[in-house]
């Protein structure tokens, strides 16, 4: 059965050819390497973990073990996706695309549309595939188990870093500074200062953060904002709080924020190309159909790696 299509073009002028999308919200969790990405996981990934107690003691003249080691493990597990769609070619006769088929009764899609396509499947794609990294469930089609619905069942959360959220003060200018202070208060001794230490915010804290730092918010900011510039002194550079990075991840809900490392947090999948390739096949050679489908697979999850060196906010952890 064909995808169904709702068609309202006509004929506009030159550029009438040139077919327009809304805005769509891309994958930057992946694009702008806020995780670490295992490709080529068929059905699941272990992630080793190796912990150990006091390595330095006192020195003797035997050789005595000074420390015990624990191996523990997480399990990546991958879920298998797709998406399809079948358009007809018939259905583009009568629009100003139909020119673009040929005069032959054996249609082809028009190629400015079918370029179109390509690219709004892969950006569609993109745009779900960053929300379920964070917010996803398993048991929603098209998604799986994000990184906030694996960490809310966790019990080995440490209570002290589950920082409890109203419904929006990590999103106003007037308490955003406050908030975020919250979060960086419990990052672990052993993670702060690391290297690929991230404070992962959703885009509506981000605005506020940079409003604040504009000149509305406390904390002795004053009225002209960074570098006396007020609102004007942000150009889309990158962004930190207490020397730590931030990093604005889409997938997060407005109330949702969490403080861990890169290197403790894994999206795997099974080729990097999969999440760009969109195949056309053109029914008519094979079915005799007047039909062209869309298709593309792939088979996606995520995990980490410590649950102990997270920090969350506004995410309730029923485990604990």
């Amino acid at each position: 059965m064909a995808t169904t299509l709702s068609l309202t073009t006509t004929y506009a002028g030159e550029f009438a050819s040139k077919y327009v999308a809304a805005a769509l919200l891309s994958s930057p969790t992946i694009e702008n390497g806020g995780v670490e990405v295992l490709p080529n996981v068929k059905y699941k990934q272990v992630l080793q973990k190796i912990a150990t107690d006091g390595l330095l003691k006192d020195a003797t003249c035997d050789f005595t073990s000074t420390s015990t080691v624990t191996l523990t493990e997480r399990v990546l597990t991958v879920k298998d996706l797709q998406v399809n769609l079948e358009l007809c070619k018939k259905t583009f006769h009568t629009t100003w695309q139909g020119i673009e088929q040929g005069y032959s009764s054996f249609d082809t899609l028009p190629p400015s549309f079918q370029e179109y396509l390509i690219g709004y499947v892969a950006s569609k794609v993109a745009a779900q595939n960053e929300v379920a990294i964070w917010n996803g469930a398993t048991a929603t089609s098209g998604q799986f188990d994000g990184f906030v619905t694996k960490i809310a069942l966790d019990a080995g959360l440490p209570t002290a870093q589950e920082i409890a959220a109203t419904s929006t003060n990590i999103t106003a200018a007037a308490t955003v500074i406050t908030e975020l202070g919250k979060i960086v208060d419990a990052i672990p001794a052993t993670l702060y200062g690391k290297e690929d230490l991230y404070l992962y915010i959703s885009q509506a804290t981000a605005r506020a953060y940079v409003r604040a730092l504009g000149g509305f918010g406390a904390s002795g900011l004053g009225a002209n904002g960074t570098n006396a510039m007020g609102t004007q002194w942000f150009n889309n550079g990158s962004l930190t709080f207490d020397g730590v990075k931030l990093f604005v991840a889409n997938g997060l809900t407005a109330t949702q924020a969490l403080a861990t490392t890169k290197s403790n947090l894994f999206f795997g999948l099974s080729l990097n190309s999969d999440l760009q390739e969109v195949k056309v096949i053109d029914m008519s050679e094979t079915d005799g159909s007047n039909n062209v489908r869309i298709v593309m697979r792939m088979a996606a999850g995520v995990q980490y790696a410590a649950i102990e060196d997270i920090v969350t906010y506004g995410i309730t952890n029923s485990a604990n």
